[in-house]
């Protein structure tokens, strides 16, 4: 008796076109490397098309956390954000100031050296995040409780720029998709590179970008991004809390990206002696401060340092001298009434 031939049930499956990206990365330590910056900008592009399966997505972001990014990945990622966006061609603005960390140790002293730039002719777009990390104070909050509208579009965005000179747009405006992935920080454990590139996206191509980051090894990584980027003059620093603000107790490093290549200065400290953490963080004590009703040093030094170093940037002051000067005349004629209007 003849037995029937056996069938081949076995399954076959096509290689998911992503898996490409994930094996480069994953490959084992003699087999993996970084993405090249084509790789990175088709990797990312098909990660904001929703063209990914979750689980390539985590695994994505989590072989890039631990290998950290490099700055040609960065570029790549960042160069496939900025092609999605359409920010009008006609809003300029001098300044991008990227909002991504929240603050928890010292309040937001960064948005009142923000508002008196502004107050001084200097055009500023923000964007940021909030709420991907517990137990932080995020921009977006602290700007509605200090009666700021946020920019939901482009329209709002441009309108509020003419008005203020500086407004503020969320990244989940901005896009969507890259916010959904900032969100993932709960759920994976760790930050993702979603982090680093939304610092850099400078949506409205200001001449001028400011960085603020928490760890200082990714200090050289986002200089040497911003100078693959084109970007004109981009300054970074250890900002207080990852945000950009400078602590006026600690020596600073600033690392500049330009046209002209990559360097370094570093700012003094501005007192001598450490102030003790403030008991209080609230807005209210913010608006105390503004108004010159309460006086608190440690906040001034945050407010007029982290002016100084985006006058020096910006090419409004030629030294740090001339910077510090300009910011604490900008500080001291202030619009006192300017936040009850």
């Amino acid at each position: 008796m003849t037995l029937p031939e056996a069938k081949n049930t076995q399954k076959t499956y096509e290689e998911h076109p992503f898996a490409e990206y994930v094996r480069i990365l994953g490959k084992g330590k003699k087999g993996s490397r970084s993405l090249t910056e084509e790789e990175a900008f088709n990797s990312m592009s098909m990660i904001l098309n929703n063209e990914v399966e979750d689980l390539q997505l985590g695994a994505f972001l989590m072989l890039l956390r631990v290998k950290e990014e490099s700055p040609e990945e960065l570029a790549g990622f960042v160069k496939a954000a900025k092609s999605i966006m359409t920010p009008p061609t006609h809003l300029q603005v001098d300044l991008d100031w990227s909002s991504y960390a929240g603050k928890r140790r010292h309040l937001p002293w960064y948005l009142f050296s923000v508002i008196c730039l502004a107050q001084n002719g200097m055009r500023i777009f923000m964007h940021g995040a909030s709420g991907h990390t517990a137990d932080r104070m995020y921009t977006e909050d602290v700007l509605q409780d200090l009666g700021f509208s946020i920019s939901k579009d482009w329209a709002q965005a441009e309108k509020t720029l003419n008005k203020l000179n500086f407004c503020y747009m969320p990244l989940s405006c901005l896009s969507p998709r890259l916010n959904d992935m900032i969100n993932m920080r709960p759920i994976l454990g760790l930050r993702s590179p979603v982090h680093s590139l939304s610092r850099l996206i400078n949506p409205v191509n200001a001449d001028t970008v400011i960085q603020g980051i928490f760890h200082p090894a990714y200090s050289t990584m986002h200089q040497k991004a911003g100078q693959i980027l084109g970007y004109k003059q981009l300054a970074v620093i250890k900002g207080e809390g990852g945000e950009i603000e400078r602590n006026p107790d600690n020596e600073l490093s600033v690392l500049f990206s330009s046209l002209n290549g990559l360097n370094e200065e570093i700012w003094p400290r501005m007192y001598d002696k450490r102030h003790v953490k403030a008991e209080e963080m609230s807005v209210d004590h913010m608006i105390n401060i503004w108004k010159g009703e309460h006086f608190d040093e440690y906040a001034e030094g945050a407010i007029i340092g982290t002016m100084a170093i985006a006058l020096k940037t910006t090419g409004k002051a030629t030294s740090q001298e001339e910077a510090l000067k300009l910011a604490r005349d900008h500080w001291e004629s202030r619009d006192k009434n300017f936040l009850d209007t």
